[in-house]
């Protein structure tokens, strides 16, 4: 069953006496400062139902004395990335690097001037880029992804997040994060929650950051994936990226991969767009507590405003089916004092 507010009716005071003991919780180095997680876990929220769901849901876990007590070791809390816990507009942040290591290989390849999709970043035509499908990412992925070794992957996309701003908010692209969710991982990881980004965003790149921008180590990172061979030439061992998929971390595929990679269930899922919906529906069919979260963006003048109709994080299903799975819709309007971490 899911945990709402007017089973539990806790208050901040509550929540601090039910904390689970300091045995419980995630080492400091993941976590906020207990006392300031404990007097105010969430201080970028407003009051309401969604920010009360959250603190009921913690409360009820951590509290040995609740029916509803989850051991630390069992407390798995996933996240999706784009959208979820940085924004996703106005097209995807992986997509955007993709265009740009498009743009400085043109000179090796003159043919993409005259080649789609290639033809389309180098004209920043952005209609043509909204209607890509699978198969046009899949041939641009391939093309600016591929052919380097992992580690000269990574060292290219944390050079591009140093350097790229992003078109709207004039921020590098690893500060367009969200801070109320930043306090929900802080929070959880401090009350003994091991939490885990889900992504159909490719797994290297979002390695390269996810430490910093959010404090979840590489081990707890998982996302779609292109086939890599190790190779040895002399005394060099190393992994070359190949120009196929391996792995789709997206809709169904999530459920599969956290299956296959955490081996247990989450009590927790975050998720903003039909594409998290399958996720949250694996978290919603375990037994005993669990939280489910869409965030809805509703906010065209602090972030971004789509939903139903949106090439870039659909949210249709996920609506229309949030209530039979018992899944909370945060408005990020409504819900959110503040958006991201360098607002007052």
């Amino acid at each position: 069953m899911s945990i709402a507010p007017k089973i539990f009716g806790l208050t901040c005071l509550t929540l601090v006496l039910a904390c689970s003991p300091p045995g419980d919780s995630a080492p400091q180095s993941e976590s906020a400062p207990l006392d300031e997680a404990w007097s105010n876990p969430l201080p970028s929220w407003n009051d309401g139902d969604a920010k009360q769901r959250i603190l009921d849901f913690v409360a009820a876990v951590t509290n040995p004395a609740s029916p509803y007590f989850v051991p630390a070791g069992k407390r798995i809390a996933t996240f999706d990335n784009d959208g979820t816990l940085w924004a996703e507009n106005p097209l995807y942040f992986q997509l955007l690097f993709a265009a740009d290591r498009v743009r400085s290989m043109a000179d090796e390849h003159p043919e993409w001037s005259a080649e789609q999709p290639f033809k389309a970043i180098l004209e920043d035509d952005r209609e043509a880029l909204e209607k890509m499908g699978h198969a046009e990412l899949g041939q641009i992925l391939a093309a600016t992804h591929a052919g380097i070794t992992a580690e000269e992957f990574s060292t290219i996309a944390r050079g591009w997040l140093d350097t790229a701003r992003h078109p709207r908010f004039d921020r590098p692209f690893d500060e367009i994060i969200y801070q109320p969710m930043l306090e929900v991982l802080s929070f959880l990881r401090a009350n003994g929650f091991k939490t885990f980004i889900v992504s159909g965003g490719g797994i290297e790149f979002i390695r390269t950051f996810s430490l910093d921008a959010y404090g979840i180590p590489k081990d707890q990172v998982i996302g779609s994936s292109i086939e890599t061979e190790f190779r040895v030439e002399g005394d060099r061992t190393f992994l070359m990226r190949l120009p196929e998929l391996h792995f789709a971390d997206d809709k169904e595929g999530k459920p599969v991969a956290i299956n296959r990679y955490i081996g247990q269930r989450p009590i927790a899922a975050f998720g903003n767009s039909d594409g998290d919906l399958a996720m949250l529906q694996y978290a919603a069919g375990g037994d005993g507590a669990k939280l489910m979260v869409l965030v809805h963006h509703d906010d065209a003048e602090r972030e971004y405003a789509y939903d139903r109709e949106s090439m870039i994080g659909r949210l249709d299903r996920g609506l229309d089916e949030a209530d039979r799975w018992g899944i909370t819709v945060v408005s990020m309007k409504d819900d959110w004092r503040r958006i991201f971490p360098w607002e007052d």
